[in-house]
């Protein structure tokens, strides 16, 4: 039924979205540097835009991970729902069972 222990991947999926979302809020912008030459301000603008991607690529693989979790607690809930209404039924029959016919006066 239940996968023990999706709580906590839940939560450790939540911390790393976090970490990466600070992680590409401190790479900023690059700046230029006005005494190198426009060639080496390009080579530091396209590091900056491949680290940023490679962050970027982290996070949505994060979220991929959060997400499919949420989708498995989802049908879990789900499940133990259709369990409960089973059960539900179950015991309303055994109730209708138990239950003296009324006769009349």
């Amino acid at each position: 039924m239940t996968r023990i222990g999706t709580g906590d991947k839940l939560y450790t999926l939540r911390q790393e979205i976090q970490r990466l979302h600070g992680d590409l809020g401190k790479l900023g912008k690059p700046e230029d540097m006005p005494e190198l030459i426009t060639s080496a301000n390009m080579l530091r603008a396209n590091e900056h835009l491949s680290e940023t991607g490679s962050k970027q690529t982290e996070l949505l693989d994060a979220y991929s991970r959060y997400c499919e979790t949420l989708e498995e607690m989802l049908l879990a809930v789900f499940e133990i729902q259709n369990d409960l209404k089973d059960i539900l039924k179950e015991q309303s029959k055994l109730i209708r069972k138990k239950r003296p016919k009324k006769h009349p006066r």
